[in-house]
């Protein structure tokens, strides 16, 4: 959910190149149904509406090439590349016509509405949407479904109740793992109080929204004194979040014992950590998982990494429109939360890296249309 990554370090596992179509295992996720709270996060469905645990099956191929537009914040990182080759692997499968459109960053609001309104006048039979900000989509939300479009929520949180089903995971969930695997390893080494400072991204953006709530929660909770003593926003592109990384460390460096930061911004804060000298002390820890980080846990460069599984849930995504333009479901969620995985050095061995990133050799595809190929 976040921008720009690291620079290559030692390789994690590799996979081999994607071959399509490419079948999944049926995926661990909450389904939450109505009656609910209105205008609520994907936190507050839990809370308020019924919750059912199961696992999410792939759908049969579709009765015909429905049209599907896919709205990402960017494709600057390697989140949205796996995300997008979870789109294009089904799509193939499916037999269903894709597009990704992509906005420039989280800065670049105008631009997803802008491409919003170009899928609603091209009539796409749905639209998959990733939101840049919690309410500032709702009303291009509501325009597509006037228009007779179903609007599905991919990964970003959105408080729009004009959506036909939102497919994310715990955003608070994502703050609560990480700050839970940093207390529990100040405990394993004898600390009996944290200081922590924050990366979390761009304010605004849901998803950073529900890491700091659940990294403060964690903090609540621990077992331990915890001290979140510095929180920098800002987008997270790798450049930005280098800078936001060096002041952090200039103001608070010989205090902190953990740096806990996003897809973007985890990365980021690994070369001004060696350069402080503090690379022995200031152990970082990520709030997601892509392929940049996984090579820093295998380089002991990251300690460890929640993960949202982000191309589980673009797998779950467009198999839910589809089973929804099919007509297959005798009745539709409010929200699937993909269940979150955690990993770090105990086990990075066996963990399973398909769920969340792309291939080796997997070069981002935008498009994919079953009437051509």
């Amino acid at each position: 959910m976040a921008t720009a990554g690291a620079q290559p370090a030692s390789p994690a596992p590799s996979a081999p190149a994607p071959q399509f179509p490419v079948k999944f295992a049926p995926i661990p996720v909450l389904s939450i149904f109505r009656p609910l709270q209105a205008n609520g996060t994907a936190d507050d469905a839990i809370a308020s509406g019924r919750v059912v645990a199961g696992h999410y099956p792939m759908t049969a191929r579709a009765s015909k090439h429905w049209r599907i537009a896919f709205l990402f914040p960017h494709l600057k990182d390697p989140y949205w590349v796996g995300c997008s080759y979870g789109v294009i692997s089904e799509a193939h499968r499916l037999g269903v016509a894709v597009d990704i459109l992509a906005a420039d960053g989280y800065d670049d609001l105008p631009g997803q509405l802008r491409l919003t309104d170009q899928a609603i006048a091209a009539k796409y039979d749905a639209i998959v949407l990733s939101p840049i900000g919690m309410t500032a989509n709702n009303a291009s939300i509501a325009k597509a479904r006037a228009a007779g479009i179903p609007v599905f929520e991919l990964a970003n949180d959105s408080r729009s109740d004009d959506l036909t089903i939102k497919v994310t995971t715990s955003l608070r969930a994502m703050g609560l793992e990480a700050m839970g695997w940093a207390v529990r390893d100040a405990q394993r080494r004898g600390l009996k109080a944290i200081n922590v400072g924050l990366l979390p991204g761009p304010m605004g953006a849901g998803w950073v929204k529900g890491e700091v709530d659940g990294s403060r929660i964690g903090a609540q909770q621990a077992p331990i004194q915890v001290n979140i003593i510095d929180i920098r926003y800002g987008d997270s592109d790798f450049k930005g979040q280098t800078r936001l990384a060096r002041q952090m460390l200039a103001k608070y460096g010989n205090k902190l014992d953990y740096l806990i930061g996003c897809t973007g911004c985890a990365p980021a804060a690994v070369q001004p950590v060696k350069d402080a000298g503090l690379a022995g002390k200031i152990r970082i820890v990520a709030y997601d998982l892509t392929d940049d980080i996984a090579r820093l846990i295998h380089n002991k460069e990251i300690v460890a990494a929640a993960d949202t599984k982000g191309v589980s849930q673009a797998r779950v995504a467009i198999n839910a429109a589809v089973s929804t333009l099919e007509g297959r479901n005798k009745e539709l969620p409010h929200t699937i939360l993909v269940k979150l995985g955690l990993v770090d050095q105990l086990n990075f061995a066996t963990y399973p890296f398909d769920t969340s990133i792309a291939p080796d050799g997997y070069k981002t595809v935008l498009s994919y249309d079953p009437a051509k190929n």
